[in-house]
């Protein structure tokens, strides 16, 4: 009733130490598992498995949930972050490449998935089909957490491979949660309360409306009033101006999203690519500084969006809201009830297949080199009629076109919070998905979250340098106005 209160009460000293032991072996777990496996988030992973309720369910459900909530929050951010960072131009450039290797990072799971569960294990048709597209589906919470970690080697954020990987996972994301929105509402088609084209082309429709109107708005409408008649003002208040700004424009994105049936995570991302296209670049803008420290002391200079999240929100995402995410996905693992033989064997198989089913989006990369090495061999042989003429030598660059290659396919891999998502809503919410084929999916999903993390950390450790002095490394930022 409004105009009560809550009555403040001391916690008591287990409740604490409970809250504080699980921090504290966060930062534990993430600290030794990235020093061992290259990959933290598997440490905080397995605290949520120990510490919820798959395991010994130490915390009480409410902070469970509560901790679900935020860690949500924190997935928001992680992909928020990403959008700011996001090169736009290189986004732009490589859409054709990034298309085709998300529409096969969708298909060779769910098509991979038909073979062995419905002909092989003689699952039902429909159960093959849910858990196929929820292992269909790749975390971009996991991707952004790997770019994130590999940016003391190579700012993958900044490279032709890595922007293939967005784009590609982003796709992925988008078409994994219009599936779960369609199997979420499976029940419904049976009493036939839904009417089926309107199920199935909400999300879709959504989702290319935001696609397509986003960036025309945001040229044509969004930059010029804002670098006409609000950028100068900015400079006045820097970092209060731009958090606000940051604020209002993700929670109106995410809202349209929501509102509009298609993916939260996806309107997440397009307020990042919105902000980080709304200021001029011209050199005398109030946005182009050198660094952080000139926007914040140069009266006529403005710190950026990308510097302001790094002030106010960085710090708790990284060390707060991300770690409580990735233990939130151990709080969704049915941990016990995997291990039985039966289910492990079944289990790893299907992970092998499925990480074969995303490892191919790699694939693409040397596939994609494949018109200019007929054309350099072209030129080799007219070359040989002329003796004189001396082709240069294979570069450092073309030979990492395997190892980028390597890359995208191994970060493609993970599967996490959209996959966990779309088969529990597949097994709780339809009548489709046995026991025996949930536990199936989850063996994969979990198992493909752990391979994919390590797999691009030893990969970044060994060879990131290379691959970022590679064609499909590091390029020079273009100016797109």
């Amino acid at each position: 009733m409004a105009g009560g209160f809550l009555p403040y009460h001391e916690p008591s000293i287990v409740e604490i130490l409970v809250i504080i032991s699980f921090f504290l072996f966060l930062s534990l777990a993430e600290w030794l598992s990235a020093k061992v496996l290259r990959a933290g988030i598997i440490g905080q992973i397995a605290v949520g498995i120990i510490y919820g309720v798959p395991l010994a369910n130490i915390l009480e459900k409410n902070w469970q949930e509560t901790f679900l909530a935020l860690g949500y929050v924190g997935l928001i951010l992680i992909i928020f972050e990403g959008g700011l960072g996001a090169r736009l131009d290189l986004l732009r450039e490589n859409l054709v490449v990034s298309t085709l290797g998300a529409a096969t990072g969708v298909c060779f799971p769910i098509g991979l998935s038909y073979l062995l569960l419905y002909l092989g294990y003689g699952y039902g048709a429909v159960e093959t089909f849910i858990i196929g597209a929820a292992l269909s589906a790749t975390s971009l919470g996991t991707t952004f957490a790997v770019i994130s970690s590999a940016s003391k080697t190579v700012d993958l954020g900044q490279t032709r491979v890595g922007s293939i990987l967005v784009s590609a996972a982003v796709i992925d994301d988008v078409v994994g949660l219009v599936l779960s929105s369609i199997i979420s509402d499976l029940g419904k088609l049976s009493n036939g309360d839904t009417n089926l084209g309107w199920l199935i082309g909400r999300p879709i429709v959504a989702s290319v409306a935001m696609t397509i109107l986003t960036p025309l708005l945001t040229k044509f409408f969004f930059a010029p009033v804002f670098r006409k008649y609000i950028e100068l003002h900015f400079a006045l208040y820097d970092h209060i101006s731009n958090i606000i700004l940051m604020v209002l424009v993700l929670c109106a994105f995410i809202s349209i999203a929501a509102y509009t049936g298609t993916s939260i995570l996806y309107g997440a991302f397009l307020a990042g690519t919105f902000l980080s296209y709304l200021p001029s670049k011209r050199p005398d803008s109030p946005f182009v500084v050198e660094s952080r420290e000139e926007g914040e002391k140069d009266i006529a200079k403005s710190p950026t969006f990308v510097h302001t999240f790094e002030a106010y929100l960085l710090g708790v995402q990284t060390y707060l809201m991300e770690p409580l995410f990735f233990a939130s996905i151990g709080f969704a693992i049915p941990f016990v009830q995997l291990w039985t033989g039966k289910r492990i064997w079944r289990g790893i198989l299907f992970t092998l297949l499925m990480v074969v089913a995303k490892f191919v989006v790699g694939l693409w990369i040397p596939l994609w080199k494949l018109p200019s090495r007929r054309k350099t061999k072209a030129t080799k042989e007219a070359s040989d009629s002329r003796p004189d003429q001396i082709l240069p030598a294979e570069t450092p660059k073309e030979s990492t076109t395997m190892l980028s290659g390597l890359l995208l396919g191994s970060a493609m891999v993970a599967r996490g919070e959209i996959g966990l998502l779309i088969i529990e809503i597949g097994y709780n919410s339809t009548e489709y998905v046995s026991e025996e084929g949930f536990i199936t999916g989850v063996w994969a999903i979990l198992l493909n979250t752990i391979i994919g993390p390590v797999t691009v950390g030893l990969l970044v450790k060994s060879y990131g340098k290379r691959i970022g002095e590679g064609e499909w490394g590091l390029q020079r930022e273009a100016n797109l106005g």
